[in-house]
């Protein structure tokens, strides 16, 4: 099976077991993901996540979902902004909040993967890659 987008696609299996309230879900590794997942992590979206190795030097990572104490759902929203037909860039002045900052903007810039409170803070900008709430 070819992906045109595998972050479309993690984003997509994310979702979808959130909607679920899967206790995890797996996907195939990269290093974007990876970074992608680590902002999450860190921005408390999703518990947790594990990279593993399925042999054929395939990696896949497992995405430890979150929920609240009533099993309520941590991520209401999921969305890849940026594709790969239309890429979305924000200049470092014109980043803002996610939902009153209670969100979480994903930028691909110079300095790597980060959120958009660490884009503000650093004054840089760059590629909108999803946007969570």
């Amino acid at each position: 099976m070819s992906m045109t987008d595998p972050i479309a696609d993690m984003l997509t299996r994310i979702r979808n077991a959130n909607m679920n309230r899967w206790e995890s879900v797996d996907i195939p590794s990269s290093k974007l993901k990876l970074a992608i997942l680590r902002v999450l992590q860190e921005d408390g979206f999703i518990k947790d996540y594990k990279e593993f190795s399925i042999g054929n030097n395939k990696n896949t990572v497992r995405v430890y979902l979150k929920y609240g104490p009533l099993r309520q759902r941590v991520i209401n929203h999921l969305e890849k902004v940026s594709k790969s037909g239309r890429r979305i860039y924000i200049k470092a002045g014109n980043i803002s909040k996610v939902f009153g900052g209670m969100g979480t903007a994903i930028y691909s810039t110079s300095k790597g993967i980060v959120s958009d409170k660490d884009c503000r803070k650093a004054n840089i900008g760059g590629e909108l890659l999803c946007v969570v709430y």
